[in-house]
């Protein structure tokens, strides 16, 4: 059985995987867990001899097919709660994340299987992020980023990137929700920041660094 940390890595590693092509280098891995390289070098060493890992000194890590499996049942748990947290207990979209990365690591299969039943099976969970399915899979979206939207082009906001409370908070104020339609009026040539119209006729800022967060189709 894995630890909490294991876990944790497992989840880390799949997400970055997920970024980049190739395998994972601990250096990024060690700034997305704010942990030194020598622990995370450590802990890679761990899950090498696991083999939940694929890993060899100064060459990156990627996931082997059971540690992609777990990676995907921690993803899963999380998204559920997230779900559960937002939709049953009124807790705001900006405010489940830490929450649930705490839930994530109780390990029960029949509670997550009547949580999954209890909110009817959702297939995406407060942020728009797609829940991988009871046997292991990750559903494809095919969603692009609003900096790949051209000027004039009315899309859905469907998912974040960022789920920091912070960015969230921002994109409430902005008006921005998940399941809104917006249109592309321009885009700056300078730092391709982008001014959006909302449904209800208001105007957005965009900055780029809001926009490559925001996942539309």
């Amino acid at each position: 059985m894995q630890s909490f940390t294991e876990e944790n890595y497992l989840k880390a590693i799949y997400s970055l995987s997920l970024r980049h092509e190739g395998d994972v280098s601990t250096n990024a891995l060690a700034e997305l867990t704010a942990t030194k390289a020598a622990s995370v070098t450590d802990m890679l060493r761990k899950l090498s001899d696991k083999e939940l890992i694929h890993y060899k000194k100064y060459q990156g890590v990627r996931l082997t097919e059971e540690g992609e499996r777990l990676a995907l049942q921690v993803i899963r748990r999380h998204r559920l709660w997230e779900v559960f947290l937002v939709e049953k207990l009124g807790f705001g979209w900006d405010a489940v994340h830490d929450i649930a990365e705490q839930l994530e690591h109780i390990r029960s299969d029949e509670l997550v299987v009547r949580l999954d039943g209890y909110l009817d099976h959702p297939q995406f969970d407060p942020h728009g992020d797609p829940i991988p399915t009871p046997a292991g899979k990750m559903p494809e979206t095919g969603y692009r980023k609003l900096t790949e939207v051209g000027v004039g082009e009315d899309v859905r906001l469907m998912a974040v990137l960022e789920h920091s409370t912070e960015f969230l908070q921002h994109l409430d104020r902005s008006g921005l929700t998940l399941g809104c339609i917006i249109t592309v009026k321009t885009v700056n040539d300078f730092d391709k920041s982008l001014l959006v119209r909302t449904e209800t006729g208001s105007t957005v800022f965009a900055s780029q660094d809001v926009a490559k967060n925001l996942l539309v189709s």
